[in-house]
């Protein structure tokens, strides 16, 4: 079944005016094919093939053997196989790397960045959808960039194919997780196309519960992409109470927790004709943040919160970059948060950080450039001191005056 988003969709462009292949759908690409190239339409599927299919993963035409030359020849014409150029690879202690790619097809350039990250069992590419974000959560690196554009379909699957090219030799990148540069939801419609790419059994045949999106909720999109789309969903929580969720996570001014609490009621579990191989429980991700948000207290308000929404909790550990307001909770504080969770029947696993000495982590990625960054946000006065803490040099005018008694 073809998703709304294709149907919305159309061939882009790079700088030269060569069409993006890989910024197309198969039915789409057959369309090409057939109507602009004037081939028949089951070339659009060898030449899917070989873009996507695990033991090709073609980088030129010439690659392409089984397409004749005069095919190959248009081809070469009018089309461009890759949006994305390897810029660098940084690898930390633990295994990660990060592939910093230039954003080469489009005006204006960019770097965007990718992390994969190995594991015993399995490698993960944490991928962005967007250059910048635009949600400007307080703890986030990323959102010191604002928001440049939104990536294109190609811009997203190519950090998964030219991964898989330079890597899979060594390990199997089987899961991929959206949780990169930018807010998915804020780039729909190209993320769900994107996610159905990758999942598609004609190329790199990814199952569509090994892959991840995440929204620091967007509840009308985020109830979209649940009923479109058969990835798994990740909600960044943070906070157990408006005020400190305003604070941190402005969005939560528009959609507060208990507007996206009985958003996830409803949707949760997943519904529908493959209800049986969805997700049933919806993931939230929650960084501890020292003084802010990680007391029993906070424990016992999510218990309260989430009530009535089938889900499992992420803690994170706070991954610190420069000018950073916080600092990450101890790990006594982190273990106690958990086990009073877990002893209330709660499904809650801390998850490792990953890079963190050479920003790759949760939380670190992007690169604020020479751009004015997004205001910062007023502090509630009782969590003066715990900023004061992590960052000593915050100025008067960041902080809120306590309310007269």
């Amino acid at each position: 079944e073809t998703p709304k988003s294709e149907l919305r969709a159309a061939p882009r462009r790079d700088v030269m005016g060569r069409v993006l292949l890989k910024s197309m759908s198969l039915p789409q690409l057959e369309d090409f094919v057939e109507h602009k190239l004037g081939e028949k339409r089951f070339r659009a599927r060898q030449l899917w093939s070989w873009m996507y299919k695990e033991a090709a993963l073609a980088a030129t035409f010439d690659e392409m053997t089984d397409l004749s030359k005069t095919f190959r020849a248009k081809l070469s014409e009018s089309c461009t196989i890759d949006a994305l150029e390897v810029d660098n690879v940084h690898q930390a202690m633990d295994g990660t790397r990060k592939i910093t790619f230039k954003l080469k097809s489009q005006p204006g350039g960019g770097i965007i960045e990718t992390v994969l990250i190995p594991s015993e069992d399995r490698a993960t590419l944490c991928v962005s959808s967007q250059l910048g974000c635009a949600m400007n959560c307080q703890f986030c690196f990323t959102a010191k960039m604002g928001l440049r554009r939104h990536l294109g379909v190609e811009e997203i699957v190519d950090q998964l194919v030219i991964a898989k090219r330079m890597f899979e030799h060594e390990q199997r990148i089987s899961n991929v997780v959206y949780m990169g540069l930018g807010e998915p939801m804020h780039n729909l419609d190209t993320v769900i196309t994107a996610v159905h790419t990758m999942c598609s059994e004609k190329g790199l045949n990814l199952s569509h519960n090994k892959i991840t999106v995440s929204t620091s909720g967007l509840i009308p999109q985020m109830r979209r992409f649940v009923r479109e789309c058969k990835a798994s969903l990740a909600v960044s929580l943070n906070a157990s109470n408006d005020e400190v969720r305003s604070w941190i996570m402005p969005i939560n001014r528009k959609y507060n927790i208990e507007a996206l609490m009985s958003a996830l009621a409803e949707e949760f579990p997943r519904r529908g004709e493959h209800a049986g191989r969805l997700q049933r429980k919806v993931f939230f991700e929650y960084i501890m943040l020292k003084g802010v948000n990680d007391s029993i207290q906070d424990a016992r308000n999510i218990l309260r919160i989430t009530a009535n929404v089938p889900c499992k909790l992420n803690l994170i550990r706070f991954n610190t970059h420069e000018g950073a307001d916080f600092q990450g909770s101890d790990e006594k504080t982190i273990l106690a948060f958990q086990n009073f969770l877990k002893s209330k029947g709660m499904q809650v696993n801390i998850r490792e950080s990953r890079g963190d000495e050479a920003m790759m982590a949760c939380g670190q990625l992007g690169k604020p450039g020479d751009l004015p960054e997004p205001p910062r946000m007023k502090v509630p006065a009782r969590f003066r001191d715990a900023v004061l803490s992590a960052n000593p040099s915050s100025p008067p005018e960041r902080f809120r005056k306590a309310a007269a008694a």
